[in-house]
């Protein structure tokens, strides 16, 4: 199950595609983070959404707002992958110690070992203040977000 809307987000500290150190608290008090949970690099559904994200980016990574998308990928895996697809925001590794950040946000698929499609708007508090998950073949609607992030 998801975490609630109103909750305060799990801090997470992740590494991304560039070997960066990445914790959700250093936005605190600073920026509004969309949190975007995507199953794997390198796949239609995950390269669709990630790239829409990318054409629409200055409403994603700007004074007020970062985007974070986390995969259960290897940073290794996520470097190739955002240099192949020019993704300027971070990717960041949910691979070890395996789904620890999204098992925390309640979107793992255990089965799978893979995250469902989750995204989360954390307002500048750290509260979760949207979200939508989707079911792994299901893309998300960019416009959901836009929509959200302007309500902050």
């Amino acid at each position: 199950m998801a975490i609630e809307i109103g909750a305060e987000a799990p801090d997470f500290e992740l590494k991304d595609n560039h070997g960066r150190t990445v914790r959700l608290s250093d936005f605190r008090g600073e920026r509004n983070v969309v949190l975007f949970f995507y199953p794997f690099a390198f796949t239609s559904v995950c390269t669709g959404e990630l790239r829409e994200l990318r054409d629409h980016l200055d409403t994603f990574v700007n004074d007020d707002t970062q985007l974070l998308a986390v995969s259960n990928d290897s940073m290794h895996s996520l470097r190739v992958y955002g240099e192949q697809e020019g993704l300027e925001f971070p990717l960041l590794s949910d691979f070890w110690p395996h789904g620890v950040a999204s098992r925390a946000y309640g979107v793992l698929d255990e089965d799978k070992g893979c995250a469902v499609r989750g995204t989360f708007v954390i307002d500048k508090a750290g509260v979760v203040r949207w979200s939508v998950v989707n079911a792994l073949p299901d893309a998300r609607d960019l416009d959901d977000y836009v929509k959200a992030l302007a309500t902050l």
